[in-house]
């Protein structure tokens, strides 16, 4: 056996001059290089990892009201797009997932990153979710969904949490474990694809509405100071609905004739405006 050291040479042992040298002018410094080699890529392992550390406390240290995104797949991928094109900056939005490969695609994009199950709580903690304003959960699993709300539910109480379901069914159970929103997907895009067979520009509209890049968009915006009393039906906004004490009334809805300062309106809006 040869070690690094030389040690272990025995019978092997270079008899001759030139086989002296040659171990000791090329076979030395090259053990020197190699070791040299492994320090540096280990102490630049543990020096990187350090500085992630450091950051990620510092910025757990500093970071309130933003929002977490549990599941960066499709659906968690284009609900961060949605935010950031609503002017949402990229720090202010926390991916969790196990897949290392999604999550290296949230860094690349300029987002904070968190590896682990979502339905513990200390990887929740890690991201900050004791102090976010709202959690989006994006799982490709409806029991998972459920499993994370509760999660999230406990260790922040007034965080706005809003969760995706495969199955209407599994709606309640979103709702009991603390879901303030819940979003079918399924369903949504089965009432699309029916509506798309006989009107299909109508599907274009409701697709340019959910897409913040360009045309129009959904809004909610406060109400103005010279609208208070008036009816929503007659602003010079096109208003869809009025949400009052947390409840959304629609603008044909009587109670929206007159308009409550502590109101807030649904419209529609056109992008970079």
């Amino acid at each position: 056996t040869v070690s690094l050291s030389t040690t272990g040479y025995g019978d092997i042992t270079p008899y001759s001059e030139t086989a002296r040298l040659v171990n000791v002018v090329v076979m030395t410094p090259l053990r020197i290089a190699f070791l040299a080699v492994l320090v540096g890529t280990t102490l630049e392992v543990l020096s990187e990892r350090s500085r992630q550390g450091w950051k990620i406390q510092r910025w757990r240290s500093r970071v309130r009201n933003h929002t977490v995104v549990i599941g960066y797949g499709t659906k968690g991928k284009t609900a961060v797009t949605a935010m950031l094109g609503d002017e949402l900056g990229p720090s202010e939005v926390v991916v969790v997932d196990t897949d290392q490969a999604a999550l290296s695609h949230a860094s690349a994009a300029g987002l904070v990153t968190v590896h682990g199950d979502a339905t513990k709580s200390d990887v929740l903690r890690l991201a900050g979710a004791q102090h976010a304003s709202s959690i989006i959960v994006a799982t490709n699993r409806d029991d998972t969904a459920v499993l994370v709300t509760l999660t999230a539910r406990e260790i922040a109480p007034k965080a706005k949490i809003v969760a995706s379901i495969r199955q209407a069914e599994n709606q309640h159970l979103l709702q009991q474990s603390g879901a303030d929103s819940v979003v079918v997907s399924s369903e949504t895009a089965g009432r699309l694809l029916g509506i798309a067979t006989t009107t299909p520009t109508v599907v274009e509209m409701i697709e340019d509405l959910l897409t913040p890049e360009a045309g129009f968009a959904i809004a909610e915006r406060q109400v103005e100071q010279n609208e208070v009393g008036g009816s929503a039906r007659h602003l010079r906004d096109i208003v869809l609905g009025v949400v009052r004490d947390g409840h959304l009334l629609r603008v044909d809805a009587p109670e929206v004739d007159a308009i409550e300062a502590t109101d807030r309106l649904l419209y529609i809006r056109s992008v970079g405006n």
